[in-house]
């Protein structure tokens, strides 16, 4: 096979014992086979050299999405299995996932709608529990945390109470016309697509901003500390699973308003980012950081989806700002190479735009991955409920490439603009070069760092990782 025949040549001016260096390879065939090093003193024309002075922005972390189908995918396998899912995504053999998002009641991938304030009318949040999430999200995440015990979270609200939107319903859009209805939504019940979906008037603003403070106190409770909330998940969309879209300048205020003041007031030290932000408009962020009330509030802003055309805007215009990429998209459910290939490509466009921290998706589904909702979305793992069999999908791999070996506290590198590689150096002074081969073809390429040189031989549509232990 071309994949097993393929070389690595390494020359070292020095001592090639004093360095350590390791070379991770996946292809469709082969996924994550580790191979050998040797020296030899050729070189090539496609070389790059990679300067570890010239650093770029800090890596806070790499991780996924903790949702109940997922829990509940996991539960089907025995103790045994279902520890090795969790290690294969939190363990340090695995892809060392240590910063993850949890959604504020449900999302398209919980098991039905809910909030932690489902009484109608309970301004003071008398009835406010998180005992679902005691249920169900919160084991997933503890699980987690056996494994990776310096595993990190933040949050974000798919849909507020229903009680507190203009349609009284989770849901804000109905289904397209001929298919099936999902939600209980009726057209009358629809909010309007260039309105605001929550009742912005006192009473509800003020609880709201509330709620958010007894959800993080909850949280802490449990042992859970979340590091940072983003105020809406994709406020510029009506969708048919819980949501509420949000006119920019109501979002702004009440952030600057209400959220950021009731944190104040109650000491709360979780950061507030102005995300998820889900159009390509920059204007949408620009009225937040521009309001002098609210962006004193702002420690940053998430982007996934359609906020990938504005994130290269928003980070020009402000370099200082901390960025997330806060969702990679879900694809059809095949799971395929293919959709590995373009994942690839959106977390380069992320990394070379500024991004700090990078989350996938559902880390797990139950095999198909539909959501109550009908949508079959695309897993890093898949579990046959009846079968019990696990799948590691392409996806997963393309992660562990970038998960196993980016540190959090890592820089971005500068690399060429033209080649398909990210590059960074983490705290312990390894440097991890992800390279992608996208074509048809074979190509070559040789990395060189300080005195040392590596030449890769990289197979059609391949995916690899090269790091080296800096003496």
């Amino acid at each position: 096979m071309r994949f097993i025949s393929l070389i690595v040549i390494l020359f070292l001016c020095g001592n090639i014992s004093a360095q350590k260096i390791e070379w991770y390879s996946t292809t469709q065939a082969a996924p994550w086979v580790k191979q050998k090093v040797k020296a030899e003193r050729n070189d090539t024309e496609n070389k790059i050299v990679l300067d570890t002075s010239k650093r770029l922005q800090l890596i806070t972390g790499i991780g996924g999405c903790f949702n109940e189908m997922g829990w509940d995918a996991l539960n089907a396998l025995s103790a045994e299995a279902r520890e090795n899912v969790l290690k294969a995504i939190f363990g340090k053999d695995g892809a060392c996932f240590d910063y993850c998002r949890l959604s504020m009641g449900a999302n398209d991938f919980a098991m039905s709608f809910y909030s932690s304030a489902d009484v109608a009318g309970d301004f003071n949040l008398v009835n406010f529990n998180i005992d679902r999430d005691r249920y169900i999200l919160i084991p997933y995440i503890k699980a987690a945390r056996q494994i990776n015990p310096d595993l990190r979270i933040w949050a974000s609200p798919w849909c507020p109470p229903a009680w507190m939107k203009t349609n009284n319903h989770y849901a804000s859009a109905i289904r397209p016309s001929g298919e099936k209805d999902v939600n209980g939504l009726a057209p009358s019940e629809a909010i309007a697509e260039f309105s605001t979906g929550f009742r912005m008037e006192e009473g509800y603003l003020k609880t709201y901003a509330n709620y958010f403070a007894r959800f993080i106190k909850a949280y802490e409770a449990e042992g859970l500390p979340l590091e940072c909330i983003h105020v809406q998940n994709e406020p510029c969309s009506n969708q048919v699973f819980p949501s509420c879209k949000w006119r920019t300048e109501d979002l702004t205020f009440f952030l600057g308003h209400y959220l950021g003041p009731t944190f104040e007031r109650e000491n709360i030290q979780t950061d507030i980012y102005f995300g998820t932000i889900n159009t390509a408009n920059p204007d949408y962020v620009r009225v937040a950081l521009q309001d002098e009330q609210a962006a004193k509030y702002i420690k940053g802003v998430g982007f996934q989806w359609d906020g990938k055309k504005a994130i290269p805007t928003i980070h020009r215009e402000y370099p200082e700002l901390k960025l997330m990429q806060t969702e990679t998209e879900c694809g059809n459910g095949a799971n395929s190479w293919d959709y590995a290939e373009y994942t690839w490509n959106l977390m380069k466009h992320y990394f070379s735009n500024g991004i700090n921290s990078y989350h996938y998706w559902n880390m797990i589904l139950p095999s198909p991955g539909i959501s109550p909702w009908g949508w079959n979305q695309n897993s890093m793992v898949s579990i046959d409920k009846k079968t019990h069999a696990v799948t590691y999908n392409p996806e997963f791999y393309l992660m562990k490439h970038l998960g196993h070996f980016v540190q959090t506290g890592a820089y971005m590198l500068e690399t060429p603009s033209d080649k398909n590689m990210l590059a960074f150096v983490n705290p312990d002074s390894t440097v991890s070069a992800i390279i992608a081969n996208v074509t048809n073809a074979d190509e070559t390429i040789t990395f060189e760092v300080g005195k040392e040189k590596v030449t890769l031989a990289l197979p059609p549509h391949s995916f690899h990782t090269l790091s080296w232990k800096q003496p």
